[in-house]
């Protein structure tokens, strides 16, 4: 049976539906995977961007909050932001795994140039990807 990995943000606006995308792209036969924050922001424009430059449509995701996840057991909770991760609600039997990343709405908010913001989103965007394909060795190299 696939395990259930969710990746937890703030906002599940940016990081957290990317990071899903990346799940769902690259690892769908392995693992299911799921997105939400600890507040709902609405989907950021320029994660959506970012990620269709690479083949992954994120676009008919949505924001989502942990209250409305499928009653499944969690069995990997990662936090992609440090505020995540210090209010993570509990989730029974599910192991927390913090890997925080930049936040591109935060580090971009005083940018006006798309192009700079959008180097921002790809760099997280990208470092994301790493995180996903080699996501075993954050779950102790195997998917039991």
């Amino acid at each position: 049976m696939k395990k259930n990995i969710l990746f937890l943000c703030t906002g599940n606006s940016c990081r957290s539906q990317m990071a899903e995308g990346w799940g769902k792209h690259l690892k769908s036969s392995e693992f299911n995977f799921y997105s939400a924050g600890t507040k709902k922001h609405g989907l950021n424009p320029f994660a959506i961007k970012a990620m269709r430059e690479v083949g992954v449509d994120i676009s008919g995701h949505e924001s989502n909050t942990t209250d409305v996840l499928p009653q499944e057991k969690m069995d990997y909770v990662f936090t992609v932001c440090s505020d995540a991760h210090e209010n993570c609600p509990f989730f029974p039997g599910g192991k927390i795994i913090h890997t925080g990343f930049d936040d591109p709405p935060r580090l971009t908010s005083h940018i006006e140039d798309e192009e700079e913001k959008m180097a921002v989103y790809r760099r997280v965007r990208d470092e994301i990807k790493e995180m996903v394909s080699n996501i075993e060795s954050y779950l102790g190299g195997k998917n039991e």
